[in-house]
Parts: C-alpha cells; structure tokens; sequence
C-alpha cells in the first residue's frame, strides 16, 4: 500500500496538492493550512481568526486520519507580521488552547514576506503520528 491521501469529508477539493498524506509508518504530513474554510472561504480577515481557523483545519485532517490532538508531534508555523503575532501573544495562546488544548508538540515558526492566497495572513503545516495501524 502506498501512501493514502487524507481529505476531510465535505471540503472543497485540493488543487494541485493534498491536505494530507498518511505514510504507511502511521505519519500524517499535512500541508499548510491557512484561515479558509472547508469551502476555502475566507472568514476572517483578521490574524486570531485566521489562526483559529487553520488550526481547526489542522485537527479536521488529523481526525479525518483516524488520529487525536494527542498525535499531532510539529507544527510549523508562516507568518507574514511578526509584529502583529508578538502584540497579540495573551490572543494567540487563549485561542490555541481552545483549538488544542494543552498539547504542545514541537514547533517552529518563520516570518515570510507573503503567501500564495493573497488573504491568508499565517500558514500552519503539522505532522502528526498515528502509528502503523491507521
């Protein structure tokens, strides 16, 4: 069996790339979400919003996967506005525990000058690992 493509049940269709793919090893990639909806609309025009949503995303995926929270092991976080993400520190971490509880898996992030959804203010991609049974 070769790896499995992972796409959450109602969500618009990937273009050009999958939102996740499940290694035969059990490892969830997930490509980079940002704050679009399943129908890839943007809500929130704004970077708590938009956060709160690709992180939802995220854990859409690793459910879709047969995976938890718990399984997600790196998160890598793209951010276009150091600034805004340092002012709003007590905003981010409030909303990440709401979205993830108080699991904290490895993570890094990157300030980059921009994204290819010209909307998009931050991209989040994770790995997540469910075990060789998933």
């Amino acid at each position: 069996m070769s790896a499995k493509t992972i796409q959450p049940q109602g969500w618009a269709p990937a273009k050009g790339y999958a939102n996740g793919m499940l290694a035969r090893d059990g490892t969830l990639y997930i490509g980079g979400q940002i704050g679009w909806t399943a129908e890839q609309v943007f809500q929130s025009h704004d970077f708590i919003g938009q956060m709160e949503q690709a992180l939802r995303n995220i854990v859409d995926i690793v459910r879709e996967a047969g995976g938890e929270i718990e399984d997600i092991t790196r998160l890598t976080w793209f951010v276009i506005d150091k600034r805004e993400y340092l002012a709003r520190q007590r905003e981010v971490g409030e909303v990440y525990r709401r979205v993830l509880g108080r699991h904290f898996p490895a993570m890094s992030m990157l300030v980059v000058a921009g994204l290819i959804e010209d909307d998009a203010l931050l991209e989040i991609e994770a790995t997540a690992c469910l075990g060789p049974d998933a």
